[in-house]
């Protein structure tokens, strides 16, 4: 690693620490747009990923990174000293007046797209799975869905005995085709539940039954559940009888027998299905981070969102969500909004949320986690700015609820509502049907989704330390051309939406999912 400090933006008055740095060195940044070099003297130890003044800043005065306000000063500080928590507070309120500017929204399309044009030329090809429906899977698995938790160890049980007689006791994918797997998706809910929680449980399930990874789908019931088969498949609309299976628990004396009986079928019907020749377009792909730090802006979200940009470049389909974690740094995506009617849809989004945090007497700018602070994320701003660099600069084209799903005909960024927890939004994605998801973290975590979730590094010691939870490296960017580590992440995941390689969360067996709860539990 060549640079020991990075500026981001020519605006900015801090830069950020790519490795230790200690009191006394002198750093110099290089000259960027009409900003010429600068060599600072750094005035006290400085952790990788953490910030210091590159001049000298007055208390109150915005302290500014990615070009955006991060927050104020609150005392002055001299350039070369630490700037966190102990020295900052936030700018965020529960309410902020914003505006759509048409020209802007315009060129910043305009500018996405002729940056994207050689991408379009060359779109790769993947091996998936073409459903009769006409979505594409990268998985043909037969995913077992509870009804309510009372079922959760039938499930299982069911699972367990499936892949040890469909699968040699071994999921994993075949670059042929055929069946991959049965998983289980438990949950607490289905019962007891109030305030709209009952309709969103039994939504995001049914989401997951029509899920295109699942060639096959068994869905289980107790039998006296508030979301029963009945009410479930208000939800769940039309289906295919081959493919999804219905077990009551309570009308049997033999529920396992029975249950077998219904996962045979399904795995002689999944089994038939082989991968076959489609353009990389044609999957979804979810952007989620979990346990940031300092470099997940600069390395990790920064590589998802030139992925982001080449997949929607391409004519494919990218969802972003994590709204708390769009907090201070909305604007950024609403100056990307293809027209009025998505802008009002997104300020909605970011509305709803806070109004959601407010019913609850909590305040919408809640620092971030002490994982977060100890990587050098200071603020909500902070988090948030890097956060949504995974979004490139590709246009919002558009803007879903929790628990609806990505129509099929839609292309380009699409903003879906849900929380920063890591398993509801990964959950939140999978139920719109992303196939595959791109998780950056700084800190390090093992879960996984339902789909293949894609663990990228911001740092090089915890792509080193926990080889067993990452996937790729992101902080190769800072050593190697950006187009060629791209590309690198881009071939990856071609292979694994291929059935050529498998990620880290499904080699290890960690895929689960929670469900959104809003309301009281009887």
């Amino acid at each position: 690693m060549s640079k020991i400090a990075i500026r981001i933006n020519p605006a900015d008055v801090v830069a950020v620490a790519l490795q230790p740095i200690f009191k006394g060195t002198q750093v110099t940044l290089e000259a960027q747009d009409n900003v010429p070099e600068i060599t600072v003297t750094v005035q006290e130890d400085i952790s990788a990923g953490h910030k210091f003044a590159i001049q000298n800043i007055k208390k109150d005065e915005p302290i500014i990174k990615y070009g955006y306000p991060i927050g104020a000063a609150t005392e002055d500080i001299p350039q070369g000293f630490h700037v966190h928590t102990h020295n900052i507070h936030t700018l965020l309120s529960e309410k902020f007046e914003y505006s759509y500017n048409e020209t802007k929204a315009k060129k910043a399309y305009e500018a996405w797209y002729a940056e994207t044009a050689k991408l379009r030329e060359n779109v790769p090809t993947v091996k998936v799975y073409k459903r009769p429906d006409g979505k594409v899977g990268i998985r043909n698995e037969i995913w077992i869905v509870p009804l309510v938790g009372c079922v959760n160890k039938i499930s299982e049980t069911l699972a367990s005995w499936a892949n040890a007689k469909f699968c040699a006791g071994t999921p994993k994918p075949n670059e042929k085709g055929g069946l991959e797997g049965i998983f289980a998706w438990t949950h607490p809910y289905g019962c007891s539940q109030m305030g709209g929680d009952k309709e969103t449980t039994a939504r995001i399930l049914s989401n997951l039954v029509h899920h295109p990874n699942a060639g096959g789908v068994l869905v289980v019931s107790l039998g006296c559940e508030e979301n029963n088969v009945p009410y479930f498949k208000e939800f769940l609309g039309e289906y295919d009888e081959n493919r999804v299976k219905f077990l009551v628990t309570q009308d049997y004396d033999d529920d396992l027998g029975k249950g077998m009986e219904l996962i045979t079928e399904l795995a002689e019907y999944t089994d038939k299905f082989k991968r076959e020749d489609a353009p990389l377009t044609d999957i979804v792909l979810g952007m989620k981070c979990g346990g940031s730090d300092g470099m997940s802006g600069i390395t990790a979200n920064a590589l998802i969102g030139r992925i982001c940009d080449a997949m929607t470049g391409m004519g494919g389909r990218v969802m972003l969500t994590e709204v708390p974690e769009m907090f201070g740094a909305e604007q950024m995506l609403m100056n990307r909004c293809v027209d009025k009617a998505r802008f009002d849809k997104t300020v909605d989004l970011i509305n709803g949320f806070k109004d959601y945090y407010a019913r609850h007497n909590q305040v919408c700018y809640e620092n971030p986690s002490p994982g977060n602070k100890a990587g050098g994320i200071t603020t909500l701003e902070d988090k948030s700015l890097g956060c949504v660099q995974k979004g490139g600069k590709a246009p919002v084209t558009g803007v879903l609820k929790y628990g609806e799903r990505l129509p099929q005909e839609s292309t380009g960024l699409t903003l879906l509502e849900g929380p920063g927890n890591d398993i509801v939004s990964t959950t939140d994605m999978t139920s719109a049907g992303a196939n595959i998801i791109l998780f950056s973290t700084g800190r390090g975590t093992p879960l996984g989704a339902p789909v293949p979730t894609v663990k990228i590094a911001t740092n090089h010691p915890l792509a080193e330390k926990k080889s067993n939870w990452i996937d790729f490296d992101a902080a190769r960017i800072l050593d190697e051309p950006t187009d060629s580590v791209r590309d690198a992440l881009l071939q990856q995941i071609c292979d694994l939406c291929s059935g050529k390689a498998v990620t880290k969360n499904e080699k290890n067996g960690y895929r689960e999912i929670a469900i959104f709860k809003d309301g009281v539990t009887l």
